[in-house]
């Protein structure tokens, strides 16, 4: 179970990164893709604490700009040039983590991985309908956006870092 919402967790926030553009401009915004540099990753890892500090007090759909202030300097503190610069490796690195097996580190393209949470998750008879409906919802609307990487370097990368990458993962 934990499993399956850990996975739900980390299509939405691939997702979210993707549509956060988007939802600003009011118009769909393709995920951009860029090749991953050991650099960007092991940054991202090391902003993560700072990160998830401040987006663990955000309430609501729109941050206060303080906070917004607070994660500009938190990217910038590691070594990115601005907050956009961060969101962006973010998303890449989520996209690629998104296609990995937590058990077995086996990776799939995310849309074939989401496809196969989507079947977990409809033959877990443990999951209450009204949970499930709102993971299987979730999931799905993730699924549309779903790409595969374009990069194959970036699925290296983010396995060799998977476990500090999934280590810094915001739990609950």
């Amino acid at each position: 179970m934990q499993m399956l919402l850990r996975a739900a967790a980390i299509a939405l926030a691939a997702f979210a990164f993707a549509a956060a553009p988007a939802a600003a401009q009011n118009a769909p915004q393709e995920l951009k893709q860029i090749k991953l540099t050991e650099k960007q990753v092991q940054s991202y890892i090391d902003a993560q604490s700072d990160i998830n500090a401040v987006t663990a007090k955000i309430k609501g759909d729109k941050p206060d700009p303080k906070l917004l202030g607070e994660l500009e300097a938190a990217a910038k503190k590691h070594g990115f040039a601005n907050l956009q610069e961060l969101d962006e490796v973010a998303a890449n690195v989520n996209l690629v983590f998104s296609g990995f097996d937590p058990k077995t580190k086996e990776f799939s393209q995310p849309p074939v991985a989401l496809k196969k949470e989507i079947e977990a998750v409809n033959a877990d008879k443990s999951i209450p309908e009204k949970e499930k409906k709102e993971i299987l919802g979730e999931l799905n609307q993730a699924l549309k956006f779903a790409k595969d990487v374009q990069y194959p370097e970036n699925i290296e990368l983010v396995k060799k870092y998977y476990g500090k990458i999934e280590a810094t993962m915001p739990k609950g």
